[in-house]
């Protein structure tokens, strides 16, 4: 029984080590074209060209800790969006069935930041991004530079060490 633990745990943390690598090999958002809550056509490589920060979280509304993760972003947003020139925004990995569900649901967390469905999961594929939630930062000059697989509580701090970092902050 150990020794299938043992090559579980093995097994498991190769997997993420490799995912991480593999989408760090991509260095900038690719061109795919996602929909806005609202129908509306956005090229993700867009936010890649902002001239800001941006923080991209791949979430799921049956995901307690993507829901959570983005709970405790949003509660710093505002201060974060000044103090290092960053946007969120967060893709939805639910599928053609759950689709209907990411409105309301939105809608229901009064969260200031764009959110995008990723319907058929081609950006997450595009991203070899194993599972969500599932968390990157670009670059103002458009370089993939962080990912982080899953989400704890206090995870969101060490998001802004980065942020600190990356604007020069730190």
């Amino acid at each position: 029984m150990k020794h299938i633990l043992t090559l579980l745990f093995v097994v498991f943390t190769c997997q993420i080590s490799f995912a991480q690598d593999s989408t760090a090999a991509l260095k900038t958002l690719p061109s795919i074209s996602l929909k806005d809550l609202d129908g509306n056509s956005v090229d993700i490589s867009d936010y890649g060209r902002s001239g800001k920060i941006t923080v991209i979280s791949f979430w799921a509304t049956w995901c307690g800790p993507c829901k959570k993760e983005l709970k405790n972003i949003n509660e710093h947003l505002e201060e974060w969006t000044e103090l290092y020139n960053m946007q969120l925004v967060a893709i939805s990995t639910d599928d053609s069935r759950n689709t209907v569900k990411v409105k309301p649901f939105v809608n229901g967390q009064a969260w200031d930041f764009d959110v995008l469905l990723d319907v058929n999961q081609e950006l997450m594929r595009a991203l070899n991004a194993p599972n969500v939630p599932f968390t990157l930062i670009v670059d103002e000059s458009g370089n993939i530079v962080y990912t982080h697989l899953g989400y704890q509580e206090g995870d969101e701090f060490a998001l802004e060490e980065k942020l600190k970092e990356l604007s020069g902050k730190k």
